[in-house]
């Protein structure tokens, strides 16, 4: 069955469904297991999302996590060489801080959304290692312990376990991944902030492939170097009816954690190829994927901290922006109704049978 938010606020619920427990949060039921926190990341501020009431009320009660979707990436945040603007970033962090949630900061070095000055420069590797380094540095500095943890690399690996192209790999090479991390490590600790974690976040890593090999060296060279790395993002994009099995995601989680890693779904939400999205049967084979997904992480045990997803909301998904004709992948439809998959992730939550799949 679906709730909508209007019967939600009227009951004075946070959602709940017959078969939940009145009241209780998608968040309180993952710290009921174990976990720090059930998240979403949320594009804050400069989007609807920052005055639509409905949707902050839902992000206020449900989640215990924000990630910022983009307000942190380096584009907004070093516009102009050595020219900083964290006022975004101040925003959401305030935000998180007014709502009682941690923020995965999220992230320091990409490939992708990088100022111009950097994508068009004439660099060799001794002048842009220094652009690099005053990034991190200035940034990392700046929000200190307000950061749960930094994802300091994403995406830096293709799916065959080689690294991708980027402009930090094509001007420094693979070291410019070791000093990411070297460089976060050092501005935490000048800023006495070094319970921050510093996680490797990617996609295509949460079943076992070349890909999860290729992260599993990475930590191994950077412990080999004395270098800290405490955890691994899985992001979990996932296609609906394609999601990994149940039992290649933990058996990749517990690959991780056996390397002396946290684990954490990082931007978890499962997406329809085409339409329609709201069919019964497809949103009944949304929910198990959802349910599925959200269970590994607590197979996989503590070491799996908690479960992220990258919004809730169908209206303001990425997916449509990024695959055309692809949608429906969040835990509420783009009328702002809880779907069976918001139900599954609860049931996965309370350990149960998932009751709508």
């Amino acid at each position: 069955m679906r709730l909508s938010i209007v019967t939600a606020l009227l009951v004075g619920s946070s959602l709940a469904a017959p078969h939940h427990e009145k009241g209780l949060s998608l968040n309180t039921l993952a710290q009921r297991r174990g976990k720090l926190w059930f998240g979403t990341a949320a594009d804050i501020p400069h989007t609807a999302e920052t005055t639509d009431t409905a949707y902050l009320d839902i992000l206020k009660k449900q989640f215990g996590e924000m990630t910022p979707a983009n307000a942190l990436k380096f584009l907004f945040t070093e516009p102009e060489q050595n020219k900083f603007n964290f006022s975004d970033g101040d925003y959401f962090m305030d935000l998180a801080r007014h709502t009682g949630k941690s923020v995965r900061c999220h992230n320091l070095v990409w490939a992708t959304q990088v100022s111009d000055f950097v994508t068009t420069g004439n660099w060799t590797a001794e002048t842009l290692i220094p652009v690099m380094r005053n990034h991190i540095f200035k940034t990392v500095k700046h929000f200190g312990d307000r950061c749960y943890s930094w994802d300091v690399v994403n995406e830096a690996f293709n799916s065959d376990g080689s690294f991708s192209s980027s402009i930090w790999y094509d001007t420094i090479g693979e070291e410019y991944v070791y000093l990411a991390f070297k460089f976060a490590q050092q501005a935490l600790k000048e800023v006495h902030a070094n319970k921050v974690k510093l996680y490797y976040n990617d996609y295509g890593i949460e079943s076992p492939g070349p890909k999860v090999d290729a992260v599993l060296k990475l930590v191994k060279e950077l412990r080999k170097r004395h270098i800290r790395i405490d955890g691994v993002g899985l992001e979990a994009h996932f296609m609906v009816g394609g999601t990994p099995s149940l039992a290649d995601q933990v058996a990749t989680q517990k690959a991780f954690i056996k390397a002396d890693l946290d684990v954490a779904m990082t931007e978890l939400d499962i997406r329809f190829a085409q339409e329609p999205f709201y069919t019964a049967e497809a949103q009944r084979q949304q929910a198990q994927d959802y349910y599925v997904s959200v269970s590994s992480c607590l197979l996989s045990g503590r070491r799996c901290v908690g479960v992220v997803v990258w919004d809730f909301y169908d209206k303001y998904s990425w997916v449509p922006y990024s695959f055309e004709g692809q949608g429906g992948a969040t835990l509420f439809n783009d009328t702002l109704e809880a779907k069976p998959a918001y139900y599954a992730v609860a049931d996965a939550l309370m350990g149960k049978p998932c009751s709508v799949c």
